[in-house]
């Protein structure tokens, strides 16, 4: 069979759309070169017959302005058509990059998705909920800790203002009576004369140490 029909060569590349588009500029590219042929014709007519007088020479010359504004129109209406139908495949080609955008997001997020459930699957709420638990009881504790060591054991905690104002009144009234009835100036009240202690000397006697050395 091969003999007779020969083989079937290699199948072209399928067509894409940038590839498309390539060819399309190029058709355009050539279309705007015949255009502009034309226009400079066009203008080479235009500035002959604006120097020449009516008559048969002017009218053949008309003839073939026209012919060429003709084919320029076509020409023109050609590119306009290439030209839209690059806008749209240009629109397709946007359409087709925006969704595999989407995809590759879409893609993204469902690994994204199935990490956290994999990492949130290790996670124990209970056990956290027994941490925070614990983390309040030892906190508790520290506070009692605290209260107990700051306690004061020389400042009784209930206080009578009337006692401690009698008190006051009368360590008042044992100074005055120290200072009117003989008490050396200077001396310490009552009420501080048990707190000096016994062992302290006596003021030294120097006088016999000066006579012995006026001697």
């Amino acid at each position: 069979m091969n003999r007779l029909f020969g083989a079937s060569g290699p199948k072209p590349p399928k067509a894409t759309l940038n590839s498309a588009i390539s060819n399309i500029d190029t058709r355009i590219s050539s279309i705007d070169v015949k255009l502009a042929s034309l226009t400079a014709e066009l203008t080479g007519y235009q500035t002959k017959l604006s120097k020449m007088r009516d008559g048969p020479g002017k009218t053949a010359i008309k003839q073939k302005a026209l012919k060429v504004l003709q084919r320029r129109k076509q020409y023109e209406a050609q590119r306009d058509q290439l030209q839209s139908q690059v806008w749209n495949m240009e629109q397709a080609q946007t359409m087709q990059d925006n969704l595999k955008n989407t995809m590759v997001t879409i893609d993204a997020l469902k690994s994204t998705n199935k990490a956290l459930r994999k990492e949130y699957g290790k996670v124990d709420i209970d056990k956290i909920e027994r941490l925070q638990d614990e983390m309040a009881d030892l906190l508790d504790v520290g506070n009692e800790i605290q209260e107990s060591l700051a306690r004061s054991y020389d400042v009784p905690e209930d206080v009578d203002e009337a006692e401690l104002d009698a008190e006051l009144e009368a360590l008042g009234q044992e100074v005055e009576l120290d200072r009117e009835f003989g008490g050396m100036e200077g001396a310490l009240p009552s009420f501080m004369q048990d707190e000096v202690p016994e062992f302290i000397d006596e003021a030294p006697n120097t006088t016999g140490k000066v006579k012995e050395v006026a001697g």
